[in-house]
């Protein structure tokens, strides 16, 4: 499994931002390092969020990076400390992914990554999947390296809900106008100052509340709507929180002139006045955007893994 190494990925588990520690947490002071060579392997994972408490490390209740760590764990026989596993969004509890992408490193490297695909796989809760195994450049960074991010929030706009979709869409009763909600999601793309749609959690990093959205639709499928929002990154509960917003607008309770209005309050009471965060089962992280030269695998790697089909023995 470790006779082949390729030279290019041979590098310090340490970023221009700080070294990484156990839990995908960093510490920007420290100084130390972790023993070279290290191998860089990129993930991409899809998960119901349903039953964990969210994307970020904690011992209980259990969490999807816990997850995927226990699973690497024993694949590889590597300690937590050893992996470096990070990902490219903490997603809150209850929240879904299609396209979460995550990176850890070992110290060797491997011929071909199917047997460790299959591995992970079959440790994981059936919840969790890895669509994607494959090598990472030295240089590419699953947090840092994104251009943009894409989620997804599914409404079920109907008297009666579909007990199919009751874990990935919020149910609304109401009749929702919603031509009225694609005018004032418009108002929402560009640079602003999203302080009025981000909640604040125990322990947050002091970060830029200047976000740019580049998109935001609201496209409708008979009852079920799909508000699809593209942004350089979202603060904690943005999106939920636009989302509130605009269910308000298409209901009719508030014109759409005060998305505008709301933003430049810069002030989290401002919206709490007039709405409530939307609950997290209707939200789901679809897809983590990157320079396609930084996705381009190293020379001499592994072909990136995308499951083993099965052979029906004749």
């Amino acid at each position: 499994m470790c006779s082949f190494r390729f030279p290019s990925t041979i590098f310090g588990c340490s970023s221009g931002n700080g070294i990484f520690l156990p839990g995908g947490a960093e510490e920007p002071n420290s100084s130390a390092k972790l023993p070279l060579p290290c191998h860089k392997w990129r993930l991409l994972i899809s998960y119901d969020g349903t039953k964990f408490s969210g994307w970020q490390y904690q011992r209980w209740p259990p969490t999807i990076q816990c997850a995927i760590e226990k699973a690497l764990m024993v694949a590889t026989k590597l300690e937590r400390h050893e992996l470096c596993l990070v990902g490219a969004s903490r997603t809150d509890t209850g929240v879904h992914a299609w396209g979460q992408v995550a990176q850890f490193v070992t110290p060797f490297s491997y011929d071909n990554l199917e047997n460790l695909h299959a591995a992970v796989n079959g440790l994981l809760p059936s919840e969790i999947r890895v669509r994607e195994i494959s090598a990472a450049r030295p240089e590419f960074h699953a947090r840092f390296s994104s251009e943009s991010k894409v989620y997804c929030y599914k409404i079920y706009n109907n008297p009666v809900m579909d007990p199919f979709q009751s874990l990935y869409a919020y149910h609304v009763p109401h009749r929702l106008n919603v031509t009225v909600m694609r005018e004032a999601a418009k108002n929402f793309v560009g640079k602003h100052d999203f302080t009025s749609f981000s909640n604040h959690s125990r322990g947050d990093r002091v970060v830029n509340p200047v976000k740019e959205i580049f998109q935001f639709k609201v496209i409708e499928m008979g009852a079920l709507l799909q508000l699809e929002v593209e942004g350089s990154g979202f603060l904690y509960r943005q999106v939920r929180n636009m989302v509130a917003l605009l269910l308000q607008i298409g209901r009719e309770a508030l014109p759409a002139d005060i998305v505008p209005a709301i933003l430049a309050c810069r002030d989290r009471k401002a919206l709490a006045k007039v709405t409530l965060i939307t609950p997290p089962h209707g939200l789901c992280l679809m897809f983590i955007k990157y320079n396609k030269e930084l996705l381009q695998p190293p020379l001499g790697a592994p072909p990136t893994s995308f499951g083993r089909l099965r052979q029906v023995s004749k």
